[in-house]
């Protein structure tokens, strides 16, 4: 085939909430950044809504109810989930003890990102010239896509 149909590629979580339980969006607000420095994200994820179920710290919770709950299934590995579990349930652990992990587990996996993102903010220029290279070779490729498909739809220019 000529013109593949690209599959979906998902992971385990291939959809996150966002900061508030709702749709990720930055219209709403509720997102954080790739790039965002550490005491921003930690302070998001630090302010993020609960189970509403707990209004006070030695009140059971359900971690279903709780949007920091999508977080651990994506960031934290099986002991932590449990201990979130076992925490939030029998009102073992605060929602500031529940959430640390996950500020964790963002900022490492963040880490990477902003290393190598500064090395083009302190020289924008290389930007420009991967972007211009990249443009040039999807030129190339596109030109020779439709001369293929001309080709086969009997298009064939001379």
């Amino acid at each position: 085939m000529i013109l593949v149909e690209p599959d979906v590629l998902l992971t385990e979580a291939s959809r996150l909430p966002g900061l508030d339980g709702q749709k990720m969006s930055k219209s709403y607000n509720n997102t954080i950044g790739l790039r965002e420095d550490a005491a921003t994200v930690t302070r998001k994820i630090r302010t993020m809504p609960t189970d509403p179920a707990r209004v006070k710290r030695n009140d059971p919770g359900d971690p279903a109810k709780c949007p920091v709950w999508q977080f651990h299934l994506a960031y934290s590995d099986q002991e932590t989930k449990e201990w979130v579990q076992r925490g939030c349930r029998s009102a073992g652990i605060g929602c500031l003890d529940c959430k640390q992990p996950v500020i964790d587990a963002v900022l490492a996996e963040q880490a990477p990102m902003r290393e190598r993102a500064q090395r083009y903010l302190d020289d924008p220029t290389l930007v420009k010239n991967i972007a211009a290279d990249g443009c040039d070779k999807a030129r190339e490729l596109a030109r020779e896509t439709m001369r293929e498909v001309r080709e086969v739809m009997g298009l064939a220019y001379s």
